[in-house]
């Protein structure tokens, strides 16, 4: 069974995550559960989320899942935009809600990095390293 589309294609939330995703070396976009996922040969990012009991909750649908690094975490959960997301947060993943308050793009574009770089394969990596 096909899981149903959990996104607006329009939204401009996800347009600009798409953005800052897609520049990172070897990105890709492919659904997945119904939302938008960013991956090289692992995911790093996933545009919506679920939390636990909230399952058919919208609340999370404009959020972005990340894999920070385990030093980072603590602190990432710390800030009220910052939850733990039903599935992956299991393997260390948090989700941002991006509706609270204004996005702050850098800091997206900065976990975003974050999370490729735990999960990119070491060419890549480096690639991204040579653009800076």
């Amino acid at each position: 069974m096909a899981h149903p589309v959990r996104f607006d294609d329009g939204d401009p939330l996800l347009s600009r995550v798409r953005e800052l995703a897609l520049r990172l070396p070897g990105a890709g976009e492919k659904v997945s559960h119904g939302r938008p996922n960013f991956h090289t040969v692992k995911v790093f990012a996933i545009y919506g989320a679920t939390v636990k009991g909230e399952h058919r909750s919208t609340r999370w649908d404009r959020s972005l899942q990340i894999l920070p690094d385990a030093d980072e975490r603590a602190a990432l959960l710390g800030d009220e935009r910052f939850f733990e997301p039903a599935y992956t947060a299991a393997g260390g993943w948090v989700g941002l809600d991006l509706t609270i308050g204004r996005p702050d793009w850098d800091e997206v574009a900065e976990l975003l990095d974050m999370s490729y770089r735990r999960t990119a394969p070491k060419r890549l990596v480096a690639e991204l390293d040579s653009r800076d």
